[in-house]
């Protein structure tokens, strides 16, 4: 989404957040920002102070989650469901809606699962696994889980 570097990654944020408060016409991914940023007030203050924020660094060791991420998390999970890729996650996802009281709570409970892979992949140095990833929202949704071969029944 811009390139790996935090402090221009996050001014795409700011950017969006600035244009959609002064309601300037949003374009590609400022849209999907701003519209992520509305079902997260509490990140307002944030998007809205620059200066302090644009190299803080979200310690969770301190009790700090960091907006950024949860906010790119929610963009990414957005663009996954728009290609159904990985393929099935749309499903998946509609199945969530069923069980969940909205779409934001749809989206956090895939969002666990999201951070899980990535949190597996930085974890063995490799590069994130779909299947673990399809897995948990299986698990999920109350679908059996096969391991090596075996259905294992969802307790």
């Amino acid at each position: 989404m811009y390139g790996q570097d935090r402090k221009e990654l996050r001014e795409v944020f700011f950017r969006a957040w600035q244009r959609h408060r002064e309601q300037q016409p949003l374009v590609g991914i400022e849209r999907i920002i701003a519209s992520v940023a509305l079902r997260h007030p509490e990140y307002h203050g944030v998007l809205e102070n620059r200066a302090s924020h644009e190299d803080h660094d979200f310690s969770p060791q301190t009790g700090e989650s960091n907006p950024f991420l949860h906010m790119g998390m929610h963009i990414a999970i957005e663009e996954q469901l728009s290609v159904d890729q990985p393929s099935g996650i749309r499903a998946y996802y509609q199945a969530l809606l069923k069980r969940e009281p909205d779409d934001h709570s749809a989206q956090h409970r895939v969002m666990d699962c999201l951070g899980e892979m990535l949190w597996q992949a930085d974890r063995q140095q490799s590069v994130p696994d779909p299947t673990l990833y399809l897995t948990c929202l299986a698990q999920l949704c109350g679908e059996p889980q096969i391991v090596d071969d075996v259905v294992v029944p969802r307790a």
